[in-house]
């Protein structure tokens, strides 16, 4: 029974399961951690993991065709929010694309 609720669990920071389970032992020493996510907080995020300690790095790389494909949409992105400078950014990339 306690397995098909599991399974049910879409938004959680961690689920303690069973009579034994109580949330000091995962707090301190059944392989969980302490640092849980709250407020709603696990639709989007996990608890601390070894994952939380890896640095991600991305990398982006736009040619000319890829800026002009995306820039008019990433400059009405920029001005909706307010941001002149992301807008400025990118338009100057597009006038020397078209020069």
């Amino acid at each position: 029974m306690k397995k098909k609720l599991a399974s049910k669990v879409i938004n959680a920071g961690s689920v303690f399961l069973g009579n034994y389970s109580c949330e000091s032992a995962g707090d301190y020493a059944s392989g969980t951690n302490h640092t849980l996510p709250t407020n709603g907080n696990a639709k989007a995020y996990s608890g601390v993991s070894l994952d939380s300690f890896v640095k991600k790095i991305t990398f982006q790389r736009l040619t000319k065709d890829g800026i002009n494909t995306i820039g008019r949409t990433i400059e009405l992105m920029a001005v909706a929010e307010g941001l002149d400078a992301h807008k400025n950014a990118v338009s100057i990339r597009m006038m020397n694309v078209e020069l």
